[in-house]
């Protein structure tokens, strides 16, 4: 049988395994990871924090001290200045819970939290309502709102502008949670196309080893090749997601508590 012809019914297992379903009332299958991964963004910020020294007493404290001085110049500083101290302890919390979220799920067998579009939405409205919160107590409600308009545009012109400028500020939660979901669920649906296809290609000679069937298992090598490669660069877009994510976070909390 032609490998591609069982191609079909394996990715629509696949798209079921990847896909948001319940495990009783309003538990679904993401619920246990969401739990877990909490559990560990806990264990890693607390004890971290419990072992804070001048001079780093483990590999552990070095490495997270590393990654608190690089994030804090990289996503935070270059983008706030100054400012960027306040806020780190949220964008160095909601970096860490995305990529663990994100490295969690490419375990063979797991989900990644961030999987499904419940989890991203919930991470774009927290991050909305924060840099929303901060902006407001920056700068006050109406002065909030009138800084989405350039001051000295006539008032038509400053109207519309306001309200695409509105528009556009609520939009950020959609771009926010969609490219988040998005990456990572289509990153895992690839992956597990292609472990099926490797599978799919060595079967015939696990069946009979004949030499009709050696064509196939090179075949199913180089499927093999791809998912290595690709499950290399998942991990990389894993890492790059949690990032962007918190530097988009970033950006929007300098827009809004700064004055324009």
């Amino acid at each position: 049988m032609n490998p591609f012809d069982e191609l079909p019914h394996e990715v629509e297992l696949i798209l079921k395994s990847v896909s948001t379903g319940t495990l009783y009332g309003p538990i679904t299958t993401f619920t246990p990871y969401i739990i877990l991964i909490l559990i560990l963004t806990l264990v890693i910020v607390f004890s971290a924090k419990s072992q804070l020294a001048l001079v780093p007493k483990n590999r552990f404290v070095g490495a997270i001290e590393f990654f608190v001085d690089f994030a804090h110049k990289q996503v935070g500083y270059n983008m706030m200045g100054e400012a960027a101290r306040q806020h780190m302890p949220f964008l160095l919390t909601l970096f860490i819970f995305i990529l663990l979220s994100n490295l969690v799920g490419l375990i063979p067998g797991s989900k990644a939290a961030t999987g499904t579009m419940g989890v991203t939405v919930t991470l774009a409205v927290i991050s909305f309502v924060y840099f929303t919160y901060h902006g407001v107590k920056k700068q006050g409600g109406v002065k909030y709102l009138k800084s989405l308009t350039p001051k000295g545009l006539a008032p038509p012109i400053a109207a519309f502008i306001w309200l695409l400028e509105f528009v556009s500020m609520l939009v950020r939660l959609l771009t926010l949670s969609v490219r988040l979901f998005a990456n990572m669920f289509a990153g895992h649906l690839l992956i597990g196309i292609l472990a099926v296809l490797a599978t799919l290609f060595i079967q015939p000679l696990i069946h009979s080893f004949t030499l009709a069937a050696l064509p196939m298992s090179l075949a199913s090598l180089g499927w093999m090749v791809l998912l290595i490669v690709s499950y290399g660069l998942e991990v990389f877009v894993a890492c790059l997601q949690a990032y962007v994510f918190t530097l988009l976070t970033s950006f929007y909390i300098y827009s809004a508590t700064s004055e324009h």
